[in-house]
């Protein structure tokens, strides 16, 4: 059944009424709703706020680096220290290497650019991070709702965004409703913010309907993944940040390592890659792997029975997309009773590899023009005040400085990293040119004929791992009874079109397993499986499917992964 046919059935549905109603618990959805509240207090007004969350909780489906600039986070809650925030370890260390296969090249920390710099950062672990702004919105009365996803904007007569509803729980594979069934419910705001992160379900639905991607440049993207390890104290070193750069990437392709210590004889590392890579033969998640192979990688992992080094520990495995386009690609973010805020429309620094600080910023600012419209008793109008903040706040400065740095990496390495030093060391990001994108990311994939495969190699089970393994640890499930939430617009596409042309890179490019080309039954050819339970919420299908034939729609609420403090 359609979700038309279903409201036919069983509609109307319940809704409720809320000043704004805020989609994503993430740092930018809750800096919004702490904002809002603080603000309603401050002037002594009501304001009737809930934020929504498909995850299981707050902090669930988080996943970053992370190294956090608490500038923002000041802003916001400037006593963050004395209330606990999870902000525990100092950045202690910066180093940049640029690796080959065997060797190693570090830059010396006074020739590296301001944007490389960590001083006054913090190693976090940003899903505690997310939890306890979580416990921080609801000591200001904020309703939040985990476990419900949104999946459905709704419009008001006039074409202003009316609120989302949220999806319907208890459908079976056949798009019946099961025993279970309910209908979702709607929620109404006078103003909705939309703060899913990197391409949001509902975003890209909305960017695409009020056209605010016109005359931008495409969005680009790069595909994080990362792992949670315990290691031997005596290889620990708190604080201590690395980046990579080179091996094992070719230098046509953009990509790097980060290995950052945490507290606690913890450490978080792991590998990006852009997802504007030409070879269909390319694997993100091997990649990673490969990468940890290295000696200055591998020697944080490894025992030496000898020195008395024990073995380090995987805990926890995640990915997930992030946005690199920059301020070039930011697409208008206020229309008509809405908003964008953080990854949702972009405003990661991708040079700083940063964007929980942007995030929880323009959270701040579309709640400082929300609240206004309220008071003034406004609603379902375009927030200018949000847009016209931000071009005169200091996130702004930051991304115009950075604004080409994802952008010299199409020209190679060695170009990318001698005009990025002068951009931004000598320049300070002043520089007197712009360069510009014409084309997504998935259209810079070439078909396999035109490529060399690439021999990855088995792993080991010790440092190296396979997808199945790694998604197990990130406590990933869906229902085994819900319809799958990968959709094909056209069923023919990826036999007739992906596995003819590009090789499938779909079961390369996923970091979990969910697509396979199997044998049809009587050896029939192929065809695509899909095994949706094994899907992390990073979102790559839908950015890198060469021909855009892969919709990634809404699960059931609290599907996915159920990741602890990545």
């Amino acid at each position: 059944m359609t979700n038309e046919e279903i409201l036919a059935q069983y509609g109307p549905r319940e809704a409720m009424e809320y000043d704004v109603v805020i989609v994503g618990a993430g740092p930018a959805g809750l800096a919004t709703a702490i904002r809002l509240k603080q603000l309603a207090a401050e002037k002594e007004q009501e304001i009737s706020v809930v934020v929504l969350e498909k995850g299981s909780e707050p902090g669930a489906h988080t996943l970053s680096g992370a190294i956090v600039d608490p500038q923002a986070l000041t802003e916001l809650i400037p006593d963050w220290k004395e209330k606990g925030a999870p902000l525990n370890q100092p950045v202690t260390q910066d180093s940049m290497v640029f690796l080959g296969e065997k060797s190693s090249l570090r830059t010396p920390n006074f020739l590296l650019p301001k944007c490389f710099h960590n001083e006054g950062n913090y190693v976090v672990r940003l899903g505690f991070v997310t939890k306890w702004l979580a416990e921080q919105a609801e000591a200001l009365e904020v309703e939040i709702f985990p476990g419900f996803a949104a999946a459905e904007v709704l419009f008001n007569d006039d074409g202003s965004i009316k609120g989302v509803a949220t999806g319907n729980m208890g459908i079976g594979k056949d798009g019946q409703p099961t025993d279970e069934f309910q209908l979702g419910m709607e929620l109404h705001g006078k103003y909705t913010i939309f703060a899913e992160g990197a391409r949001g379900h509902l975003g890209k639905q909305l960017i695409a309907h009020f056209k605010l991607d016109a005359d931008k440049d495409p969005q680009t993207y790069g595909i994080g993944i990362k792992e949670l390890w315990e290691i031997d104290p005596a290889r620990h070193k708190p604080g201590m940040v690395l980046h990579t750069g080179g091996w094992p990437m070719q230098p046509d392709t953009y990509g790097g390592g980060f290995l950052y210590h945490l507290e606690d004889n913890l450490v978080t590392l792991g590998y990006v890659v852009g997802l504007d890579y030409a070879n269909p033969y390319l694997s993100p998640f091997e990649e990673m792997q490969r990468w940890k192979t290295h000696p200055n990688i591998r020697w944080y992992l490894e025992g030496d029975e000898a020195q008395g080094i024990k073995p380090a520990k995987r805990i926890s495995y995640g990915a997930r997309a992030i946005t690199a386009g920059g301020i070039l690609s930011l697409p208008e973010f206020v229309f008509p009773g809405g908003a964008l805020v953080g990854c949702e429309a972009g405003f990661l620094n991708v040079s700083r590899i940063k964007g929980s600080h942007a995030a929880i910023k323009t959270g701040m600012m579309a709640a400082e023009a929300a609240f206004d419209a309220l008071v003034a008793g406004r609603s379902h109008d375009t927030l200018h005040a949000y847009k016209d903040a931000f071009e005169v706040s200091w996130l702004h400065d930051e991304l115009w400085k950075a604004r080409n740095f994802k952008t010299w990496f199409k020209k190679g390495l060695s170009t990318a990293t001698v005009m990025n030093g002068l951009e931004q060391k000598l320049l300070g990001g002043n520089a007197p040119w712009t360069l510009r994108r014409n084309k997504p990311d998935h259209a810079y994939l070439k078909p396999a004929a035109q490529c060399q495969p690439i021999d990855y190699p088995k792993p080991d089970g010790k440092l190296t791992f396979d997808r199945l393994s790694s998604v197990f640890i990130s406590s990933t499930n869906h229902g085994e009874e819900q319809p799958p939430h990968l959709t094909l617009k056209d069923a023919s596409v990826p036999v007739n079109v992906n596995l003819a042309q590009y090789d499938g890179p779909e079961q390369r490019y996923c970091p979990a397993g969910v697509y396979e080309f199997v044998e049809n039954e009587g050896g029939a050819g192929k065809r695509l499986q899909i095994n949706a339970q094994n899907c992390v919420h990073c979102k790559t299908c839908d950015i890198k499917d060469p021909t855009q034939n892969i919709v990634w729609i809404t699960p059931e609420g609290g599907g996915g992964p159920n990741y602890s403090g990545m």
